[in-house]
This record gives C-alpha cells, structure tokens and sequence, in this order.
C-alpha cells in the first residue's frame, strides 16, 4: 500500500517554510518603510476632507429636506401669503441667506427675504416638481447654492427658493490646513485657510478634484465609512517641505439611496504642508542577521529531526516488515533513544520468540543494547525520555528566533514624543472638534424641525396633528418619538415608540436631558406654540421629540479617529462608536483625567504617553457655541493609539513583528504535525509492542494512519497472528526463553 502522509511531508515542510520566512525577514525588514510623507499624516488628510464632505452634504441635503417639508406644510394649511410663508422660514431656520416665493406662471417675484436671490440665473419656466438643488454665480461672482420647493396654493403653482454658502459647515481648519470646495471642472467655489487662493492651492485642488471623478468609492464604505470616492496624494517638494493633500467627493455610492447633492459634482479638498520624513526606518544588516540565524536554526532542527525520528522510524518499518514475513534470521538495529528504542527492543524480543531461542543470540551479543538497558517484556525495563522531549527542545531552539526578534523589537521601540508629529494631535483636535459640531448641529437642526412643526400642529385637530408627526417622523430619521401635549403634559397626538420623558419636562422649551440613569439615555427637544383664542391653562402645545441613541452614535462613527465617546456633564457615557453601557464611564483612565481637565476650557489635544499604548487623544465640548443644544453642556471625546496610525516606525514595529509571528506558526504547525502524525501514534504502537512482548496476545494492533507507524502497526499485527495463543508470559529472567509452542513459518498468511 501506497504510503500517505507520514513522516516525511512535515520534515521536508519544515525547512522550506522557514527558509520563506528568512527570506521575508530580509524584505521586511531590511526595506525602509519611508515613502517621504508618512502614511498616517496623508490618511488624516483623506479622513479630514470625508469629514468635510459628509458635513457639506448632510448640510445641503438637510437645507432641500427642511425647505420641502416647509413647502408641504405651506401646502396642506390655508392659504398663508408669500410673505408669511417666508417670515415663518426665517423665524424657523435661520441657515439661508436668502430665500423667495416665485410664480410658476408668470415668473413673479412674490416675495424675498434676506439676501438677494439670484433667480436671473436659473430658468424657472419647465422646471420638475420640487427641481434638485443648483449652483449659480450672482453679479459679485460668488457661488451660491439654490434649493427649490414646490407648491400649490389657491389653485396657483408656487416655487420657493433659499439660497446659502458653500462653505462646509463646522469643519475646523488649523493654521497650516487649506480647505477647498471644488466643482467637478477642478474650479475652486469656496475656500478656507492660510494660502487658500493662491494659484498653487487652486492647481492641488483642481488636480484632487479630477482624480475624485474617476475613482471608486472608498474603503471605508463597506465598513459603514465615507461612501463616496476619496484618496490623499503628495504635491511637488519644495525644500524640504511636502504638501499632503486629502481629497472626498460628495457622492453616494452604488449601494446606497441617490441624495440632492449628489448631482452637484462637489469634492472637497484640504491640504497642509509637513516637514519631510527623512530617517529611514529599515535594517539591512539585521534582517540579514536574523535570516542566516533562522536558516541555521532550521538545519539543525532539521537534521536532529531526521537523525532521532525519521530515519529510526523508516529502519523500524523495515525490520517489521521483514519479521512479519517470516524473516527471522537478521536481527532489529534497536535505535538508542525513545520510542523507537522501545519498538527495536519489542521487535527483537518477539523475533526471538519466533526463532524459538532458549538463551541470548550471537546476533544479540553482537550488538548489544544501549548502556543501562535491558530487552522490554521482561519486566526489567525502564522507560526514559522520548521524543516528545525532542520535539520540546526543538520548538525551544525555534522559539528562541522570534523570541530574539522580540527582544531585538523591544530595544528599539520608537518614542512617542519623538516620532508622533505635531500635526496628528493638531488632525485629532479638529477632527473630533468637527464630530461635536456635527452633534450639537444635528440637535439643533432637530429642535428646529420641531419648532416649525408647532406651527403647524398648534392649533391643529388631533387627526391632522397626528398625520404631521407621522409625516415629520418619515422624513426625518433622528427621532424615536414625536408627540404634542398641552399644557399640563398631557399627550394629545403621537407618532412613533411610547414617549419616556416626564410631563414636567414636556412643557419646558429647549433641549434637555431627561435621565442621568437606565439602560438608554433620553434626549427631548420641546417646542411651544402659542394657540390664539384659548384659555390660560391650554394657550400653548409643546411639540416633543426624543431623539435615537443611534442618530447620536452614527455621527460619531468615522473612520481614522479610533475610539468616540458622547459624555453629558458629569462625564457619563451618552453614545460611542465601539459599543457601550449608559451613563457609564469612559473606558480609557487617561482620557477621563482629560475630560476633567478641560472641562471649562474650548477643547484640547494630547499626546497620551503610557508604557503599553501610547495614544492621541482630544476632547470638544459644546460649550461657547450656538444654538440650545449648547445648553446640554456635552463633550465628544476621542482616543487612538498610535501604534495603528500609520507612522513609519511604527511599520517597522509591526514588520518585525510579522515576521516573528509567523516564525512560531511555521515552527508550531510543523512539530505539531509531526507530533499528531508521528509521535503520539507511535506512542500507541510502542505499548502495544512491548505487551506483545510480554505475552499479550489478544490485544488487536490496529493502524491509525497510512504511513511509516501505521505500516509498522499492521507488521505488528502480522506477528502477533504468528505467535501462539497462550496467556503465559515467557520464562522470566531472559527473553530467550523458549516458549510452550512454535508455530510453523510457513503457514498460511494473516489470520483475522
């Protein structure tokens, strides 16, 4: 029968894998991992202009999304005039610069509020219900963003238009960041920063935006990231001076639903200027070092292999084999060492038996067993180390290798002050400085909603009333709740889950948190309206709305800022992006001591020194800013250990990590299938032979595998079907003894 497997496949795999392994070693590290700007600054650029982009198209997408929900109110209430209609939007949102009421008919002004609209820039005859947004240049040259809405009111088609900036809102720029808003010609819109109209900024950006437009979503995207096409690259050198730029364009991707802004062509592009990382970070001489260490390593365990296990082994096959075909006359090269010696020595022992000897054979004389030994089935032997202890030395030689690399790793570990640059703090800041904004807007825009929705639900039946919460709730995905109470907080009409804020916090305008315990934190914002004509204790509805923890949680997920926490005042825990307990601490000590130390303060970022995970970590509060949710006096805080930024030797930690990794699973997997094919099986087959030996004749000998052991089990098997059937030992004293009865050599083969 063919042999499968064996002992042969993991000795011959065992060098080769190793040897791969030298051979990665002298890559990895001995290659410098310095490509001029490291790594983590460019992939904080690209992570900074997503951030930009998400903020400009949730802020366009909000202003289409408030102005056609106006329009649909406007529209199903009585007949409010052009005027009205644009004092109530102002006294509602105050985000337009300018906003107008056009006849679809005849092209009328009907009225205009705030900055001059310009309409002589759009052709609004044959216009789409409720047209997608467009950007136009007024007389001053300066680009505007144009939102349109229609409706119907007295019979007569209505268009209303708001207009704003471009400028992405809430993004912190530092003092070397450029933001630019760019069209899909690589024209500059809008831009933000030291140097941001110089003809160098416009050509970077210009060149960002046209690699954006042929570029696949990001990375990030299927993890739940930025979902739209972004990258960095490096500008031309000047000096010693590098320019990383990050680029995002605003656009969903294939698998999500088509947004209003995703037609305008916008990307947004930053740009900062950096020192040249010049030291190298690679080591020629010690990946060549390490290599010729574990190249001789693996020879040597090699060799040991072949000498202790597999050449014995094949030797102990061979006589098996022979014994069991009835040749009797040569005998067992009983090796000196472990289970194989045992094997030798049970093998010899029953090919005396066969003979029939009554005293020590020449042959046995001739070549006598190892010192202190003395023939097994006797009852004299005595078990010593076997090749188990072989295999333990040797993945303790092996060990050693990466054990070495470790060591080696562990007297050059980079210090964090020494090599975190500036500028990542700096990114850390204003990245999680833009988080908090983006939470405090999406509160505030919240509280918005509502307060234009009590002027439309205050004097309202319940029905009616209802079919706005319901319509308000399906255009908005922030809130879990929205209900309207009078003036004793008594629920009048609801839409959504069961509402979880008390009555006396219903009637109190604002943002408020509504419980410092539980198992999910409640956020209210509550509107009033004033109802004309009612008595003192109901001339007012309050409109309730209780926002979802996951609202909160899904603006703190983005990608490159490690681990965000939302904590209130007293610094519990309100939201986060990994995962978390309500009203529980901030899992990072460092980082509590940091909220605690800028709690009175606009924020902070700092390099975080430890001696097991350094990390960058910075905290923004609410505080000083517009809006009611300022009231709230929330923090975003935000930690990211260093290792995983990116830094160039931080990468030649990781390599020399790498390679000693995969130095003890190459050692492991091979002694281990050595250990699980081999060693334990022949284990099995040197007790067995040795109760043979000893006289045990009704104990099957049954092969495990299709290899050298198992063929040497069957041989043993072939034997023992040779012996006679007795339940008498041998006479003891000698393995010579002759036994009761001598079974015929030639007899017929194997019985079963």
């Amino acid at each position: 029968m063919a042999v499968l497997g064996g002992v042969r496949p993991p000795l011959a795999a065992l060098p080769v894998l190793l040897a791969l392994v030298a051979g990665l070693t002298v890559f990895a590290v001995g290659s410098d991992a310095e490509r001029g700007v490291p790594e983590a600054v460019l992939s904080s650029q690209q992570h900074i202009a997503e951030d930009g982009a998400v903020a400009l198209q949730g802020s366009v997408d909000q202003s289409v999304t408030d102005l056609r929900a106006a329009a649909a109110d406007f529209a199903g209430s009585k007949s409010v005039p052009a005027d009205g209609m644009l004092t109530r939007l102002d006294r509602t949102y105050r985000k337009w610069r300018g906003t107008a009421v056009v006849d679809l008919a005849t092209g009328r002004l009907l009225a205009s509020q705030g900055e001059a609209v310009p309409l002589g820039k759009v052709n609004l005859r044959g216009l789409p219900a409720n047209p997608p947004p467009r950007l136009v240049r007024d007389d001053s040259g300066v680009t505007r963003l144009l939102a349109f809405a229609t409706l119907s009111q007295g019979g007569r088609q209505e268009l209303l238009v708001a207009s704003q900036s471009l400028k992405p809102p809430g993004i912190s720029v530092g003092r070397n960041h450029t933001l630019d808003v760019v069209d899909r010609d690589g024209s500059t819109l809008a831009s933000a920063g030291p140097g941001s109209g110089t003809d160098r900024a416009k050509a970077l950006a210009g060149t960002a935006a046209r690699e954006a437009q042929g570029k696949a979503p990001s990375d990030t995207a299927a993890a739940g990231g930025f979902d739209g096409p972004s990258g960095s690259l490096v500008g031309a050198a000047d000096g010693n001076a590098r320019t990383a730029v990050g680029y995002a364009s605003v656009a969903r991707g294939p698998a999500t639903k088509e947004s209003p802004s995703s037609s305008l062509g916008l990307t947004v592009v930053t740009t900062v200027r950096t020192e040249r990382h010049g030291a190298g970070t690679g080591d020629l001489r010690l990946a060549l070092l390490a290599a010729a260490v574990l190249l001789t390593l693996a020879a040597g365990v090699t060799v040991a292999l072949h000498m202790m296990v597999q050449r014995p082994v094949l030797r102990l096959r061979r006589d098996a084999q022979r014994i069991g075909s009835g040749d009797l006359t040569t005998p067992v090269r009983v090796p000196r060492f472990g289970e194989p010696a045992r094997v030798g020595t049970a093998l010899e022992a029953l090919r005396l038996q066969l003979r029939g000897r009554g005293g020590p054979s020449q042959e046995t004389v001739a070549q006598p067993p190892a010192k202190g030994r003395v023939l097994l089935g006797t009852g004299k032997g005595r078990r010593r180390l076997g090749l188990r202890t072989v295999l333990v030395v040797c993945a303790f030689a092996l060990l050693a290798w990466p054990a070495s690399m470790l060591l080696t790793l562990a007297g050059t570990l980079p210090r964090p002050a020494a090599v975190v640059p500036r500028l990542i703090s700096d990114d850390q800041r204003q990245r999680t400085q833009t988080t908090a904004d983006r939470v405090r807007r999406g509160i505030n825009d919240g509280y918005a909603d509502l307060a234009h929705l009590a002027t439309v639900v205050g004097a309202s039946r319940s029905e009616e009333a209802g079919k706005a919460l319901e319509r308000s709730l399906e255009q908005h995905g922030r809130y879990r709740s929205l209900y309207v109470v009078d003036g004793a907080g008594r629920i009048l009409a609801r839409a959504g889950d069961e509402p979880r804020t008390p009555k006396k916090a219903r009637i109190r305008p604002g943002v408020m948190q509504t419980n410092t315990s539980g198992t999910e934190p409640v956020l209210a914002a509550v509107a009033a309206q004033q109802v004309k004509g009612a008595s003192a204790k109901s001339q007012h509805r309050y409109v309730v709305g209780e926002f979802k923890v996951q609202y909160l949680a899904g603006i703190l997920s983005r990608p490159g800022l490690g681990s965000v926490w939302l904590v209130d005042s007293a610094h519990r825990v309100i939201a986060s992006n990994k995962g978390f307990v309500a009203f529980g601490r901030v899992s990072d000590g460092r980082l509590r001591a940091q909220l605690k130390a800028v709690r009175n303060t606009k924020g902070s970022a700092e390099l975080l020194l430890g001696w097991r995970d350094p990390a960058v970590a910075a905290v923004a509060p609410f505080n000083d800013k517009r809006g009611v949710a300022s009231a709230l006096r929330w923090s975003v805080a935000s930690i990211r250990p260093v290792f995983w930024i990116g830094l160039p030797e931080y990468e030649a930690q990781r390599r020399i990590m790498l390679v000693g990794l995969l130095g003890v699973t190459t050692g492991a997997l091979c002694l281990g299938w050595l250990h699980l094919v081999v060693v334990r099986p022949l284990r099995e087959v040197a007790r067995g032979a040795e109760a043979l030996a000893a006289g045990d004749r009704r104990t099957v000998l049954y092969p495990r595998h299709h290899d050298e052991v198992g063929s040497l089990a069957r041989s043993l098997e072939l034997i023992r079907q040779r012996l006679p059937r007795t339940n008498t030992q041998p006479a003891s004293g000698s393995p010579d003894g002759a036994p009761t009865a001598s079974p015929s050599l030639s007899g017929p083969g194997p019985r079963s």
